[in-house]
């Protein structure tokens, strides 16, 4: 006789052997889902001891920049000679004062000394060729001067027998053949005398352009060699202005080519701050803006009075006078230390400086959490910075504290365990 088996209710049915399959596979998809679904969050856990920990606030921040610079003399003129040559003597050594036109050192130049010599010998030569020129001409003037002279007369007394002649020929004492010889004579002699006459006045305005131009090329070569002459006083090279000679760069014996730098000339009446400042500030830095520094225990300012356009590794070139008093005892090539003002005070989220900024560029930082056990990356935004602060526009609140020092050995955590 069959009997009835009963079909399991309940808690019983679940645990089954036939239910085991269903719970396999539940917990399969289960453990699928959750890993999915969790979040990938790196843990990393440190000592508190290598950290620098500071809390952010909310403050006042001041947007200045710290720059060095090197005192330089406001005005500095190169020293360069018009003629080279070879240094034969050097009568300044540098670091000494010098007044307008003092000799610094002498060239010598045997070259400038022939052309001296060739442009001499050139202008004698021409002075003797003008010299004789204006003896042949003055000659010729007189010869011809004679010719006209004789030529009067002739035109003269050939006037005197025509006029005599005409008279016997109206008379007709004489015959017509005489007459009218006497009157071509007469002709001819005055033809001659126009003719004499022309030539003496073409002559004296040839004679008087050649001899002009010969006096102008003259004149002109006696400048040439006025200059020339000047150019061996270019030898001695003198000092343009009052001032200390700095960086002379030259040895006895050295050949020195013309324009070549061999020195130059302070002018330690003023002085300027030469500065190299970070191209990260070049768009902000603009002339008029102030700057003070500290010397001798007393406060100084600067006004920023040119920018350099040119950046150089990665940074560009500033000059700044002083604005008021210069320090005392002020010298060409000391270091000052400036707080270059970029804007004006604000207030905000601010916090300390620290290596983080390497790795994050300011993008992140971790923030600790309230009972100092943890720290989380929160994604920051930021602004400005001075050399003591951060200015924070977004992120971070007045009281949390953050790491600001070094995230290189963090890797890409997204959660440090503090120890």
């Amino acid at each position: 006789m069959d009997r009835i088996i009963e079909r399991k209710k309940g808690l019983s049915n679940i645990i089954s052997k036939k239910a085991i399959p269903y719970w396999v596979g539940g917990i399969v998809i289960a453990f699928a889902i959750y890993l999915i679904l969790k979040p990938n969050i790196k843990t990393l856990r440190i000592n508190s001891e290598t950290l620098s920990i500071q809390t952010a606030k909310i403050g006042e921040f001041n947007d200045y920049v710290r720059i060095s610079g090197q005192v330089q003399p406001m005005t500095t003129i190169q020293l360069s000679p018009q003629e080279g040559g070879i240094v034969q003597e050097i009568i300044v050594e540098e670091g000494c004062m010098v007044k307008k036109g003092d000799i610094i050192l002498i060239l010598n130049n045997e070259n400038l000394d022939l052309q001296i010599l060739n442009s001499e010998a050139e202008l004698a030569e021409k002075e003797n060729i003008l010299r004789n020129t204006m003896i042949s001409m003055e000659q010729q003037k007189l010869s011809v001067e004679e010719e006209r002279l004789q030529y009067q007369l002739d035109a003269r007394r050939f006037k005197r027998a025509f006029l005599q002649n005409e008279q016997l020929y109206n008379d007709s004492l004489i015959a017509r053949e005489t007459f009218l010889q006497s009157k071509e004579d007469y002709e001819l002699a005055c033809d001659k005398l126009n003719l004499i006459l022309n030539r003496q006045k073409q002559d004296s305005l040839y004679r008087s352009v050649e001899i002009r131009q010969m006096e102008e090329s003259l004149k002109n070569m006696r400048l040439n060699m006025q200059m020339i002459r000047k150019r061996r006083d270019n030898l001695s090279i003198k000092a343009p202005i009052d001032g200390v000679l700095g960086l002379l760069d030259v040895v006895l014996g050295q050949s020195v080519g013309t324009g070549t730098k061999i020195g130059q000339i302070n002018n330690l009446d003023n002085y300027k701050i030469e500065a190299q400042i970070d191209e990260h500030y070049i768009d902000r830095v603009t002339a008029g803006l102030s700057a003070t520094f500290e010397r001798q225990g007393e406060s100084y300012g600067a006004i920023l009075r040119k920018v350099y356009p040119e950046v150089r590794d990665g940074k560009f070139k500033a000059d700044f006078r002083f604005d008021g008093e210069q320090p005392r005892n002020i010298r060409a090539g000391q270091t000052y230390y400036l707080n270059l003002q970029l804007g004006q005070p604000t207030e905000g989220v601010i916090i300390p400086r620290g290596s983080f900024y390497q790795k994050t560029g300011g993008r992140w930082i971790y923030v600790v959490s309230a009972d100092g056990t943890k720290a989380t990356r929160h994604e920051i935004h930021i602004g400005r910075q001075n050399p003591q602060y951060y200015e924070v526009l977004e992120g971070l609140s007045g009281g949390e504290k953050v790491i600001v020092s070094g995230y290189d050995d963090f890797g890409d955590s997204d959660v440090l365990m503090i120890n």
